[in-house]
């Protein structure tokens, strides 16, 4: 069988050329050949100057956010959601895709990787974004679990001599592995593109983790019964969903793979995204498996987007935001109608909570709050949903099980009693009319974990457990831009108003009580911290101001 190395690449550059700024270690080598670098070339000679102008699209839109705009659906894509006749691709010709009932996250390292695959889910999401953080070690080894994976030659022992073997070496005996690549707004630091025209810049993160997937492993995965399949966060709107189709198309022709052939999965995680869903779902419908309700990055942006709108605008402490407030369930039943409208699989969003095996009680609530969650997802038609640990498995599917029997999903459950407008989107208020509330322990415990989340992921771990929830970067964000937006509306919590001042002697009642050791990066973790929750200016993201300052070369 031709292997994808020796397949040429079509259509001479002119002149790109993407290398390492570091040496390859051997196994390093086998990711970054040349073959692949050709290939990362090929996507940014065709596709940097795009994704340029989609970021630059994205600060206007911002702006004018920010400037008193407010969100709505576009009137000039009211076309596209009026025609009934145009459908996604789904899941047909996507074995593995047809029952996702049940996902689990986490990102690539080889133990996670494993456990993953060996957790009796159906479906892996394979995590290069928010629940990794990009060291060059995590970016190439993540790559390297995942090809060994596929091929069933993945295996690990520890310093300890605890040995981690796959259960089969077969694929499809595996949760299928669906892949999520970095935003189009994180840069790749440690692969430099020299340009046509002479300039040298990092690398697109989004370009290096799909073209790397998808080079070594579409005809693999093809091949072993299943396909190259992903999920695109962060996007904001039909122009970026329709960046990623150009993407696939340019991909799936360059290495001989028939067009339609990889799926696609899209989080509405971003206020503007949730005005777009059907012209995302149109923009990649070749290309479309479905769409997932990223609920914590949703909560985030929202922030992000409203953090100046005064207090009708300001959420309540993120532990008592619930997808039972109106304006979040206005967001996942609209989701799941879009969904099922254009044939597409509707995912449910991730449950933090986690059980703790030492402590039965702290693991029965765990088990309670995600029962209750699904069961509510399930019943709404969500045809999935996720779970971040694998003793929340059983439990999540039990929830689905009862709802769709021996059926894969429920798509043709279409939902047309839903009708949700700008105002239902926007309505952040209604979390407060059901008695979610800003509190003293609020504002401590997003410091504390903002602090000890920014912490691990320098070290170099992106998904840590803190005080029983699985924390990762969309998280982290939510807790940082609470602090910046309580300050920033000059919120009162039961001991009074929250300002700098305040928030700067908790972070250091927070640092005085932490257990220190070497090499724990806490003192880094703050000074981020000052920067994205405290400052005058409000940085789009921590993870780019972390990355920028303590991850790139």
């Amino acid at each position: 069988m031709t292997t994808l190395t020796e397949r040429p690449i079509p259509d001479a550059l002119s002149g790109t050329q993407v290398a390492p700024t570091r040496r390859a270690t051997a196994r390093d080598a086998e990711i970054l050949t040349p073959e692949a670098l050709e290939f990362l070339a090929m996507l940014h000679e065709r596709f940097a100057d795009t994704q340029a102008e989609i970021l630059a699209a994205r600060e206007r839109r911002a702006r004018a956010v920010i400037g008193g705009q407010d969100p709505d659906f576009d009137p000039t894509t009211r076309p596209v959601r009026n025609d009934g006749t145009w459908r996604a691709a789904g899941c047909a010709g996507a074995p593995g895709l047809e029952d996702r009932r049940v996902e689990i996250t986490g990102p690539t390292d080889p133990k996670m990787t494993i456990n993953a695959l060996n957790s009796g889910a159906k479906v892996w999401l394979a995590d290069a974004e928010d629940a990794c953080a990009p060291t060059w070690e995590n970016v190439v080894g993540g790559q390297l679990s995942l090809h060994d994976a596929i091929r069933g030659t993945l295996s690990l022992t520890t310093p300890e001599g605890r040995e981690y073997q796959l259960r089969s070496a077969n694929l499809t005996d595996l949760p299928t592995i669906v892949f999520r690549p970095r935003g189009w707004h994180l840069p790749e630091a440690h692969l430099r593109v020299q340009h046509s025209d002479g300039t040298v810049t990092a690398a697109s993160g989004a370009l290096v983790d799909f073209g790397l997937y998808f080079f070594h492993n579409a005809a693999e995965l093809i091949a072993r019964g299943r396909g190259p399949y992903f999920y695109l966060p962060k996007l904001e709107g039909h122009r970026e969903a329709r960046l990623w189709n150009q993407v696939f198309e340019a991909a799936q022709d360059a290495l001989g793979i028939p067009r339609g052939t990889i799926r696609a999965t899209v989080l509405i995680e971003t206020l503007p995204a949730a005005f777009a869903m059907e012209e995302i779902l149109y923009e990649l419908r070749e290309h479309a498996a479905g769409l997932n309700a990223g609920r914590w990055d949703y909560l985030f942006s929202i922030i992000k987007n409203l953090r100046t709108r005064g207090a009708s605008y300001v959420l309540p402490d993120r532990n008592q935001v619930t997808m039972t407030a109106p304006f979040m369930r206005a967001y996942t039943e609209l989701l799941v109608s879009t969904c099922h409208r254009r044939g597409a699989h509707a995912i449910g969003g991730m449950s933090a909570f986690i059980p703790d095996r030492r402590r039965p009680d702290v693991t029965e609530r765990a088990l309670a709050k995600v029962r209750d969650d699904k069961r509510r997802e399930a019943g709404d038609g969500f045809d999935g949903t996720w779970v971040a640990h694998p003793d929340l498995i059983e439990t999540a599917r039990a929830q689905f099980d009862a709802v769709l029997g021996s059926r894969p999903h429920q798509v043709d459950r279409l939902r047309d009693d839903v009708q949700v407008g700008q105002a239902n989107l926007l309505d952040v208020a209604s979390a407060g009319r059901t008695g979610a509330s800003i509190t003293e322990c609020g504002l401590r415990s997003n410091i504390s974990v903002g602090v000890r989340y920014i912490a691990s992921w320098l070290r170099g771990t992106g998904a840590a457990a803190l005080d029983n929830l699985m924390e990762d970067a969309a998280t982290a964000e939510i807790s940082r831009s609470q602090v910046w937006q309580w300050i920033a509306s000059g919120t009162r919590t039961e001991h009074g108003a929250v300002t700098r001042e305040r928030a700067l002697a908790v972070l250091a009642e927070v640092l005085g009580g932490l257990d220190r050791f070497p090499g724990d990066r806490y003192d880094d973790a703050a000074a981020v911290f000052r920067e994205v929750a405290l400052g005058d200016g409000f940085p789009e993201f921590l993870t780019t101001i972390a990355y920028e300052r303590y991850l790139a070369d």
